[in-house]
């Protein structure tokens, strides 16, 4: 198996304990597999590899926090960014063209995250489906095109703008998942259920249903699901977002596993992470282990985590893991 690690700081490649690093650039926050070529997005940009992430090349929006990137039937890319913005690409990320409708959207909401001072919301999360576009937005909402983003419309998840991953189930292609936090246009939300966690959608993402009832902590961020049977849903979760190691009880992070469509939940955490100290940033699915995830953490560390194998240390000595990408 081989494993890019995107962190802080750039592009690992994790093989037999050991980490090197193949890119520096700040804040890898995206690594994904699109059909042969690894893509890489950066606070500066896109990077692609061709050679299993061996070496990288720019693959345009640079000036640009690139969040995410995902592909259509057709082989189209689209690229959400911050700030807000959508991207796509019909020659495989040569060139890139703005689908100009979710920027305005975003203006038009005045869409920001409520720091001192603001910070300009951002596109962290797509799916798409032929002419279906629905893009995660931290904080703005769920924006939803039926038109290949000629027009939009803006669902909130419980009436949650907080938006963080999105994902469609492998097989129900009307099924969708959402992770949210407390993060609203005004402040932050009151830490009670209900304002944050995982949201499910049976109609294409028109209608939502909270599914994180009885789950602590709430504030939840990473998220893959399998594209094997039974199409485990893998979430992590941390009392805030602003959780991490360097706290005095760290950051009491968690991992999840739903494998009836979020209707229950049971956690992945051995006892060394229960919780655990470090923070899960990185979230992606183990290619050689049916239900297994390989888990990046703010301590620099990847962990192969199964119900066979438990967990095991895969590489250390980085710095944070934002991001996980591997192929068999």
């Amino acid at each position: 198996m081989e494993v890019c690690a995107g962190t802080s700081e750039g592009v690992f490649v994790v093989a037999e304990g050991a980490a090197k690093q193949v890119l520096r650039s700040r804040d890898v926050r995206e690594l994904v597999r699109i059909d042969g070529s690894c893509f890489a997005g950066t606070d500066d940009g896109l990077y692609v590899s061709n050679d299993s992430g061996r070496t990288w090349a720019p693959s345009g929006l640079q000036g640009r926090e690139v969040w995410q990137v995902r592909t259509d039937r057709s082989g189209t890319l689209y690229a959400g960014t911050a700030p807000t913005g959508l991207f796509r690409s019909d020659d495989h990320g040569a060139t890139w063209t703005e689908v100009v409708g979710l920027a305005q959207l975003a203006e038009a909401g005045s869409w920001q995250i409520p720091l001192n001072p603001p910070v300009a919301a951002r596109a962290r999360a797509l799916v798409v489906d032929g002419t279906r576009i629905l893009a995660g937005v931290e904080v703005g909402g769920l924006a939803l095109s039926e038109d290949a983003g000629e027009t939009w419309s803006v669902v909130l998840p419980g009436d949650n703008p907080d938006l963080h991953m999105l994902f469609a189930h492998p097989a129900e292609r009307d099924t969708l998942y959402a992770s949210t936090g407390y993060g609203r246009l005004d402040g932050v939300a009151e830490m009670v259920e209900g304002n944050a966690g995982v949201f499910r959608s049976d109609d294409g993402g028109r209608t939502w249903t909270y599914t994180w009832k009885g789950i602590t902590p709430r504030y939840s961020r990473p998220m893959c699901i399998d594209h094997r049977a039974p199409y485990g849903l893998t979430v992590a979760s941390a009392p805030s977002a602003f959780s991490n190691c360097r706290e005095e009880n760290g950051a009491q992070a968690m991992l999840f596993r739903s494998e009836d469509g979020g209707e229950s939940w049971r956690s992945l955490c051995d006892e060394a992470h229960s919780p655990s100290l470090a923070n899960f940033h990185g979230l992606a699915v183990d290619p050689e282990a049916p239900g297994g995830v390989l888990v990046g953490t703010d301590t620099g560390e990847v962990w192969r985590v199964s119900d066979r194998a438990g967990w095991e240390l895969c590489g250390e000595g980085m710095p944070t893991v934002l991001s996980l990408a591997a192929w068999a």
